[in-house]
């Protein structure tokens, strides 16, 4: 069981806690590269519970920093974006996106001291097009993280935000729980009704699977197996990686390249971030299941619909269908059994699960099961990182060594390999698609 205690250095993420000073020692995705245009308005960022405001120069470069100025506190998001610079409205000190004071416009120039203010500025720069912000501590940022995906040039990238009201960790453990599907997404479907061939055949015919779990060196790792047949096994591999990051098991693992970031904006909100090769065979590049018989079916319809974006700290990325309409679930849907859930759409029905939970989860409460071992796992593997760095300074896997994640992939595939499952994961990633690198990129 996790303790109360466990809990809150688990799920608190501000400045001087225990999880989100590991946090900090990574590079974070915090928005998209389109949300900034060149000396347009800032826009407001909340990121590991600090209020920050992120900006494109005359020059194209991003500037994350501390929204108040350091003047009188003052918001620079009222700030005007011009010339290389953020000039406050209040006094007309001006800032670059290093947070350097250029400009002291109400200080008589023999009084000036420009050179001796500095905004809080954190690193920024742009890949697969996202900012990325760098909130640690040491005088060099560490590289990026070695994802695959991240190799893949940025027209072959697909990236998606989604905002979602509830603390990162069950966010992220929603994604590491396959046990769920057989009932959450699919509860309704009989498979019998469902062509032998398709993927989710398997996972109905056994809803209950069994799990081989392993800590490694970038997170932990599941492997979720069935019967497929007498001589045959149905395996799903997926991912936990350092800090917040998850390899979900809906795509073929031969070519199923992907990440996906839950970043935490403070304790009770995270952002969802998907980057996706869209060559890749997953749930997201394939028609829409049908039955036998070419019914679609019920409940795993595509597309999300947005709230308009606001200006609001947490106005970015946000579900049309969220807790305020009871994520637009239908009654007659679920009691015909026409949808299991109620709610038409994958991410959807993870996202109201998740978010009713609450912003918090009570961990006390829980009972956790064998079905849960990745969970628990998971748990214990960062809290153990988080209190060695804390402790002794340890840094958390992967920050040193940012090719440790390329070893990462997830994904389904049926096999007759009688080996250890381990030796049966590193085969298959042997032969699976690696998709075309983009040019040799210029150095962080």
């Amino acid at each position: 069981m996790t303790t109360a205690t466990e809990g809150k250095e688990l799920t608190q993420v501000g400045p001087g806690t225990v999880m989100g000073e590991l946090m900090r020692q990574y590079w974070i995705p915090a928005a998209q590269s389109s949300e900034l245009e060149r000396d347009g308005a800032p826009m407001r960022l909340m990121l590991l519970g600090e209020k920050l405001i992120a900006f494109r120069d005359s020059a194209g470069r991003v500037g994350v920093m501390d929204h108040r100025c350091p003047h009188r506190c003052a918001s620079l998001f009222l700030g005007r974006n011009e010339e290389g610079g953020l000039r406050c409205i209040y006094h007309g000190w001006k800032f670059d996106v290093s947070g350097n004071c250029v400009d002291m416009a109400s200080v008589p120039p023999h009084q000036d001291f420009k050179h001796k203010v500095k905004a809080k500025a954190y690193a920024a720069l742009e890949r697969a097009g996202i900012v990325w912000v760098y909130m640690g501590s040491s005088a060099k940022a560490p590289p990026l993280p070695a994802f695959e995906i991240l190799d893949v040039p940025d027209d072959e990238i697909n990236v998606t935000f989604i905002q979602r009201e509830c603390n990162y960790l069950q966010a992220l453990e929603g994604e590491i729980d396959t046990s769920h599907f057989g009932f959450l997404h699919a509860g309704h479907v009989d498979p019998d009704d469902v062509p032998e061939g398709d993927p989710v055949h398997n996972t109905l015919t056994n809803r209950a699977p069994e799990y081989h779990i392993a800590d490694t060196a970038w997170g932990t790792q599941y492997a979720a197996y069935r019967a497929a047949g007498p001589d045959s096994t149905y395996w799903r591999f997926a991912n936990f990686l350092f800090p917040f990051w998850s390899q979900a098991p809906n795509g073929e693992f031969g070519s199923h390249v992907h990440a996906r970031a839950w970043v935490p904006l403070d304790d009770g909100n995270t952002m969802f971030c998907f980057l996706r090769w869209k060559r890749g065979v997953s749930a997201l590049t394939q028609p829409q299941p049908v039955f036998r018989d070419g019914r679609p079916i019920g409940g795993t319809g595509r597309g999300n619909n947005f709230l308009p974006n606001t200006t609001d700290w947490l106005g970015r990325w946000r579900l049309a269908a969220n807790p305020g309409n009871d994520w637009g679930m239908d009654r007659a849907a679920q009691r015909s059994n026409a949808i299991y859930s109620g709610i038409d759409g994958i991410h959807l029905q993870d996202q109201a699960i998740t978010e009713s939970m609450g912003p918090i989860t009570d961990h006390a409460f829980e009972h956790l099961a064998p079905s849960d071992q990745m969970i628990t796992r998971t748990r214990r593997r960062l809290l153990m990182a988080a209190r060695a760095f804390r402790d002794n300074r340890v840094l958390p896997p992967g920050v040193e060594d940012a090719e440790v994640y390329r070893g990462a992939r997830s994904g389904y595939f049926v096999s007759d390999d009688k080996n250890l499952w381990q030796e049966i994961y590193v085969k298959q990633l042997a032969v699976a698609l690696h998709p075309p690198s983009a040019p040799l990129r210029a150095a962080e």
